[in-house]
């Protein structure tokens, strides 16, 4: 499993989260509070980051299974450090140079150009991961502002999904080729 960095954007800073910093958000936000040395707002976590999701993470970083996943916090800085959002990577069954990314912002950080930030700067960091050529994204139909962020931040439509492989079946797949 690689080691990813702390990715700095303009107003953000994403953090690659620890296997304690996943449990923490499971079980004990004060633990991760103080991990992350930012505010957590009453909110979190946003509703695409759900339990079962949780444990996937959880399962993944502790038995190393998927060397590309990483997920990484979204730490607004500035006006004091506070958690707004989250998003990261993992590898995609069958095609081995290639990755998924996801990412959720809390209702009260959307419309901001947060996700656009760190979803440009996540992007710009995978392509030059050794072996990774495409990076893959899903989103509903009906999730325009989600469509947005992946339309800026270089993604291009690639069809409607049929299910399978992480991807829900109408989801429609965005995909970000890497610069040759």
């Amino acid at each position: 499993m690689m080691q990813y960095p702390s990715i700095r954007t303009g107003r953000l800073e994403l953090v690659p989260a620890t296997l304690e910093m996943l449990i923490s958000d499971r079980n004990e936000r004060a633990m991760l509070a103080r991990l992350l040395d930012a505010d957590i707002p009453a909110s979190w976590p946003p509703e695409l980051l759900d339990k079962a999701t949780m444990d996937e993470f959880i399962r993944m970083q502790a038995e190393q299974s998927d060397l590309h996943f990483c997920s990484w916090y979204w730490i607004r800085c500035g006006q004091g450090r506070v958690l707004i959002g989250s998003g990261g990577i993992a590898s995609v069954p069958g095609e081995p140079d290639t990755v998924m990314i996801g990412y959720s912002v809390l209702r009260e950080f959307r419309n901001r150009g947060y996700a656009t930030e760190a979803v440009q700067h996540l992007a710009s960091f995978i392509v030059t991961i050794p072996g990774v050529r495409r990076i893959l994204a899903t989103t509903y139909p009906e999730l325009k502002a989600s469509i947005r962020v992946l339309e800026k931040s270089g993604f291009v439509p690639d069809g409607i999904t049929e299910g399978g492989a992480g991807m829900e079946e109408g989801t429609i797949r965005y995909v970000l080729e890497a610069p040759t």
